[in-house]
């Protein structure tokens, strides 16, 4: 069985590739697959930027389009000699479009050595990704370089944003970075282009992204969102959950309350999580995880949160989290219009809360 490719797989082949690109190490064949756009994208840019000056590019570098093309095209196109300069790039970008994608291998199993073929391959539909059984893929694995692209999951994007600002020269608080995660999601595109807007935007000298920064050049309000609200039923501050809650009643497709409750879901599995290790310790005498242990053990997203829960946690033990985690259920269900009783998604959250409050 092969074995599945990790985020952390991703990125360190990501930074290899692109390190190769840097250093002139060019491969004759360049098969970038999977469900994350940005780090496909980012390749097939470096490259396209990177094989041929500007004036060569003009004679020896194609672009075509899966929907547009055909796979015969395509290989007569890489069999070609380069008009001036030692490669020819051909690029198929869409290629997920392209019919019968696996008649590449008429060249991908004999590639000439004056052409890159770069094929760019964004399976966004599950169960739509490429063969790895086939003779194409395999041909491409032996003569040149293949890249799974990924989504990362929710607890493993703050490594990649950090490093990624880092790369940069820039810094994010833990607050920041929450509400950037919030109002974008996990588009990594999307995010790097807010990031870029950001880098531009901030004065000369400023390299500290802070909450006040996303507020300002983003247009996140740093005190409504589910970070504050998340960390107001942590803190047990009843007033100003509600009044986070009544802001997002106010404004529900920017708030949707089926996202603001598997956000409280995902606090109080964490508390759950922190109460279970706790019993280890006593029970069993287990050591208690350290603070970095607990960041994959949690799926926390950074030791700030990390820390923030063990200091908390004292107030919501397992019996009590047991109960909300039922609440949060019954409540998810209501919002999707089970049992509702006509109540709107703000009215559901207040209701929701104010039982989260008292629940012992």
């Amino acid at each position: 069985m092969a074995k599945s490719v990790k985020f952390s797989d991703c990125i360190a082949s990501y930074n290899a590739i692109m390190k190769d690109i840097e250093a002139r190490r060019f491969a004759g064949i360049y098969l970038l697959s999977g469900d994350e756009g940005y780090f496909i994208d980012a390749i097939c840019d470096k490259l396209s930027a990177t094989i041929l000056n500007e004036a060569e590019r003009a004679f020896n570098q194609l672009t075509v389009y899966g929907q547009d093309s055909d796979t015969g095209k395509i290989v007569m196109l890489c069999r070609q000699m380069p008009m001036m300069g030692s490669y020819q790039v051909v690029i198929v970008k869409e290629a997920q479009q392209l019919t019968k994608i696996d008649n590449l291998v008429h060249y991908t199993s004999q590639p000439q050595s004056s052409t890159i073929l770069i094929i760019c391959y964004k399976n966004k539909e599950q169960g739509r990704g490429i063969d790895k059984r086939t003779a194409f893929y395999k041909s491409c694995a032996k003569n040149g370089c293949v890249f799974e692209s990924l989504r990362p999951r929710d607890y493993e994007i703050d490594s990649w944003l950090s490093g990624h600002i880092a790369s940069t020269g820039f810094s994010i608080d833990p607050k920041a970075m929450a509400m950037l995660k919030e109002h974008v999601g996990m588009d990594i595109g999307r995010m790097a282009r807010e990031l870029d807007k950001l880098s531009v935007s901030m004065n000369e000298g400023e390299r500290r992204i802070t909450d006040t920064h996303i507020e300002e050049f983003i247009g996140i309000s740093k005190e409504f969102n589910t970070f504050e609200l998340n960390d107001a039923v942590l803190k047990q501050d009843m007033a100003r959950a509600m009044r986070i809650a009544d802001h997002f009643a106010h404004n529900p497709k920017s708030y949707p309350i089926t996202l603001t409750i598997t956000v409280l879901f995902g606090l109080f599995q964490q508390l759950f999580l922190l109460n279970y290790h706790s019993w280890l310790t006593r029970k069993r005498g287990i050591p208690f995880p350290s603070d970095a242990e607990l960041i994959s053990l949690i799926r926390a997203n950074n030791l700030y949160a990390v820390r923030e829960l063990k200091s908390h946690v004292a107030k919501w033990d397992n019996r009590r989290v047991f109960g909300i985690l039922g609440l949060l259920r019954e409540y998810d269900a209501k919002s999707k219009g089970v049992d509702s009783g006509g109540l709107d998604g703000g009215e559901l959250l207040k209701e929701l809360l104010l039982k989260i409050f008292i629940q012992r």
